[in-house]
């Protein structure tokens, strides 16, 4: 199996992992994404227009390190 293919796997089960530790400890992970002062809510009668710019920008400096660090090897 390739290097890249085991990567996959391996990222997919810690999704896995991550996501049914949010489902079933919700009252742990209170994480404030998309509730950040940068973020942008437009709602209008029956119209609601949501742009998580701040969030975006923190998911993408934290994903940057964590990437970084990953290819030093």
């Amino acid at each position: 199996m390739s290097e890249f293919g085991k990567l996959l796997i391996g990222m997919g089960v810690l999704l896995i992992i991550i996501g049914l530790f949010f489902t079933y400890f919700p009252q742990i992970t209170k994480i404030p994404f998309g509730k950040l002062p940068g973020d942008i809510v437009i709602k209008r009668d029956n119209f609601t227009f949501y742009f998580p710019l701040a969030s975006s920008i923190i998911l993408s400096i934290i994903l940057t390190v964590i990437f970084y660090f990953l290819g030093r090897r």
